[in-house]
């Protein structure tokens, strides 16, 4: 079919972060020096970026630390895909037919959609922001763009779901964002064709291609105040390391507070997802693919893991238990990573029940043991198989994942445990006083700590065990299990 492209608008400046930005950052990072200095404390600068073109543009620090601070997320891939039940993007020329998948959204009519609802359901589950496809590889954008009339308004729908989505984040504090992929196989001037497309690239035009995607980025930017930009699809030979670089730079120049993760620019390295040159590449977190990433407090990361097996809505699609949930997200946070978890809502607008459920019961964790996940940094434990471990300020907290009755751990050189607790939801207060052991001990054996643990354990899943020390344990170098 032929596509309609509507008219670009004039053209956002891109001619370097403004003077006031640019102050503004200088500023924020003089005073982190002067009280590194006070405190005699490590200094901790960013170091991800705008790249080797923009060596003054770093990670904005606030915003990234409180990204942190978050460590869960929800991540939605969905579309007019969800018709069929196959993978967003992929699986158009492969299972589904060029013209029969560009044509589903004229049948996308998701009547039982409800933005409040799905931002309840991130909520009690637990998550702390939330980021939606607003336009997959396959080119739909799920948001009225002036830019092309491919996108929701032109569907039976006709509504601007994008936008209920955003205005339910707000209005639940939930930290709103997308996610945008710089590939499209359906526009006419991208360069590159997926899976022997038959359209001909000669008459493509990659710099028509690039204005229109800054113009639709734009529009995430100004009109949905999107607070994290997720790009994906930078693999592509049509898609350049200057590109890349100036893409960031574009989005932070319309937005300082903006986090772009790691898939801006070339630096991606396979789906372990971290940057090999930070300095180089463009971007302000790394990215692991269906995998937890490896223990790094240096450089910022996120793990996106689906909740089934495929991205988009597969009617049966082998869900995963709340254990392997629960224990996905101890082991990345306790990597001092973050966890963007994926679902994929069905045709009609609603989340599947059955994830639904799954999400509930993360929650219901998450309620009792919150104080161990957010806010929180991995360490002074690098995580093993059965335990993790994550710390704020002085108190670490060990997230067990089997029954056993006793914990054996390397002592900290040079730290004191004032005491240890286990976490239980009706104790919360009472385990604040020094006296109280809840049936928890902790002796130090030849440089080893030995943990006891009632017999009788709150959780099947996971327990955690809070130990509170007489050192900051930032200044504490990462011990292995």
């Amino acid at each position: 079919m032929t596509k309609k492209i509507k008219k670009t608008s004039q053209k956002a400046s891109r001619s370097g972060v403004t003077n006031s930005v640019t102050i503004q950052r200088h500023v924020i990072l003089a005073c982190i020096l002067i009280l590194s200095a006070c405190t005699n404390s490590p200094t901790i600068l960013p170091q991800g970026g705008g790249g080797e073109a923009n060596p003054n543009l770093t990670t904005n620090i606030a915003a990234l630390e409180e990204w942190q601070d978050m460590r869960f997320g929800m991540f939605v891939h969905w579309g007019p895909v969800a018709l069929k039940g196959t993978e967003i993007g992929w699986s158009r020329g492969r299972e589904i037919p060029f013209s029969t998948y560009d044509s589903l959204y004229m049948q996308f009519n998701p009547v039982n959609f409800d933005a409040s609802e799905w931002i309840s359901i991130a909520k009690e589950a637990g998550m702390k922001y939330f980021v939606i496809t607003a336009k997959h590889h396959d080119g739909f954008s799920l948001y009225d763009s002036e830019f092309t009339d491919y996108d929701i308004m032109n569907t039976p729908i006709k509504r601007d779901l994008m936008k209920e989505m955003q205005l339910a984040c707000e209005e639940q504090d939930i930290m709103f964002s997308t996610y945008y992929s710089v590939l499209d196989w359906y526009h006419p001037h991208y360069t590159t064709r997926y899976r022997n497309e038959p359209r001909p690239v000669e008459d493509s035009n990659m710099d028509i291609y690039k204005q229109f995607l800054f113009d639709q980025v734009g529009e995430l930017i100004t009109k949905y105040n999107t607070n994290l930009l997720w790009f994906d699809g930078q693999w592509e030979a049509s898609w350049t390391h200057e590109m890349g670089m100036e893409l960031y730079q574009y989005c932070r120049e319309l937005k300082d507070d903006l986090l772009i993760n790691n898939r801006v620019d070339k630096g991606f390295k396979g789906m372990a997802g971290m940057t090999d040159s930070i300095a180089k590449y463009a971007g302000d977190y790394g990215t692991p693919e269906q995998r937890i990433g490896e223990f790094n407090n240096d450089y910022p990361w996120e793990s996106c893991i689906t909740i089934c097996n495929q991205w988009a809505w597969k009617p049966d699609d082998k869900l995963k238990s709340t254990k392997e949930c629960i224990h996905t997200l101890i082991k990345t946070i306790g990597g001092d990573g973050n966890l963007l978890l994926n679902v994929g809502p069905m045709p009609d607008g609603r989340i599947e029940p059955r994830q639904v459920e799954v999400l509930k019961e993360i929650g219901n964790w998450l309620k009792v043991n919150d104080e161990a996940v957010y806010g929180t940094r991995g360490g002074p434990y690098m995580p093993g198989d059965e335990v993790a471990c994550t710390y704020k300020g002085k108190s670490f907290f060990l997230h067990i994942m089997n029954n056993s009755s006793e914990i054996v751990i390397p002592s900290l050189e040079g730290v004191k445990v004032k005491n240890v607790t286990l976490i239980r939801d009706a104790d919360r207060d009472a385990r604040r006083n020094d006296q109280r052991h809840d049936g928890v001990t902790l002796e130090e054996v030849k440089g080893k700590w030995i943990i006891t643990l009632p017999e009788q354990l709150p959780s099947s899943i996971a327990n955690v065990v809070e130990v509170r020390t007489n050192t900051l344990l930032s200044e504490i170098e990462p011990v292995t299990l």
